[in-house]
């Protein structure tokens, strides 16, 4: 409200710092400004807040320690209808809801003043307050149930979890070799090998074990060899061949491994017992 024209504080106060109601811009002020207005609602203190009508009805019954089966419905709708009213002139959105909860008790309670009829009296039509009852009972077990529920321990809240990080090998893994790609390498010696073939006509003795030797003392230099350099220098069909059937002796016995990185990526060969 509007303080205009307030009375000044003492004489023997305004010389006083200490006196002063305030300080604005480090000078104390004795007097209240003349166009000061504070609103009706500028302070509002709710001390409890409910999650609906059912929620309400449910605090005054237990808070005043009521029988929720024998509910005083004359003394729980009047404190009811109370805290309506408060929340009404606030939020009339907000009490729309509790109005229809109030609609609701009044009707029992009109119910249970009002005499039984003749055909109520036959008919039994049982206790006004047993659906309300009914919905109580309901409402307070789901409640109980959702604060044991929020008890439990919840991730981020109560705990973390932990988080570790595993460094992975850094040594390459070689695939297995696709027979496919392995025909299509020896296709492609094979056509290298008849470039250079002449037609001189001549006996050859060739042994199996002498490349086999061969392309041991060949790996034995190098780490890995390239598919095709393992046929450099072999010269003529019958001797490439010959130097194939060797190699896959060898990989028989497993004294080679012939590796590829992915598939269609070169070949290579090396000796099975070397580090890797």
């Amino acid at each position: 409200m509007p303080a205009s024209g307030a009375p000044p504080l003492p004489a023997d106060d305004t010389a006083d710092p200490a006196g002063a109601i305030a300080r604005l811009y480090g000078e104390p002020l004795t007097r209240l400004p003349n166009d000061l207005y504070i609103p009706p609602d500028a302070l509002e203190v709710f001390l409890d807040a409910f999650e609906g009508p059912l929620d309400l009805l449910l605090y005054l019954i237990r808070k005043q320690n009521f029988n929720i089966l024998d509910i005083p419905m004359a003394q729980v709708t009047l404190q009811y209808l109370e805290y309506v009213e408060q929340i009404r002139q606030h939020n009339l959105e907000l009490a729309a809801e509790y109005l229809l909860m109030a609609a609701m008790l009044i009707e029992i309670k009109s119910r249970m003043l009002l005499p039984r009829r003749q055909d109520d009296l036959v008919e039994d039509v049982g206790d006004p307050r047993a659906e309300l009852v009914r919905r109580l009972l309901d409402y307070e077990q789901i409640k109980s149930a959702a604060v044991q529920l929020g008890q439990l321990p919840q991730e981020g809240r109560d705990f973390v979890r932990p988080a570790l990080f595993v460094e992975q090998g850094l040594a390459p893994v070689w695939p297995d070799v696709d027979p496919w790609d392995l025909q299509r390498a020896w296709f492609d010696v094979l056509r290298r090998a008849k470039l250079t073939q002449h037609h001189r006509i001549s006996r050859q003795e060739l042994s199996v074990r002498e490349h086999m030797s061969a392309i041991l003392r060949t790996l034995q230099s190098q780490r890995f060899v390239e598919f095709g350099e393992l046929f450099a220098g072999q010269h003529g069909v019958p001797i490439v061949v010959v130097h194939f059937v060797a190699m896959l002796e060898l990989a028989k016995e497993t004294l080679i491994e012939i590796t590829q990185a992915e598939p269609f990526a070169p070949i290579y060969v090396r000796l099975a017992y070397s580090p890797a």
